[in-house]
């Protein structure tokens, strides 16, 4: 059986919302929701989930803090529906980014957070 982190030699780019629930809980992936405070409010926020504004100044360098704070740990993006989460990540990868990954579906999509009935908890 291969890795986790590899399917026929290549390196996960994404995660089903249910995967990266799991990663999360099990404390091997680290969730971050890039999505504006308005959308936290409307839906709450994954449960565990780190809230960080895509679009807010210095995200690049909040981001690799965290990835300093978390070493080892891939980080899932989780957004609306998913088109950002995947943009982004490749946007990253190109920089030398390895250990992102985009949850498919995000938060409203098909197949995503609340699609699949995964909990989440409110933004205040």
């Amino acid at each position: 059986m291969l890795p986790a982190t590899f399917v026929s030699g290549q390196a996960i780019s994404s995660l089903s919302a249910r995967e990266a629930h799991d990663a999360a809980q099990a404390g091997t992936l680290v969730l971050l929701d890039i999505r504006t405070p308005e959308e936290w409010r409307d839906t709450g926020l994954p449960k565990g989930a780190i809230a960080l504004d895509a679009e807010t100044p210095g995200f690049e360098v909040r981001l690799a803090g965290l990835r300093l704070d978390h070493r080892g740990k891939r980080i899932a993006l989780i957004d609306r529906s998913g088109g950002l989460s995947s943009s982004l990540r490749d946007k990253l990868a190109g920089r030398g980014w390895r250990e992102i990954v985009a949850v498919r579906g995000g938060m409203l999509g098909p197949g995503g957070w609340l699609a699949e009935g995964l909990p989440v908890v409110a933004y205040p």
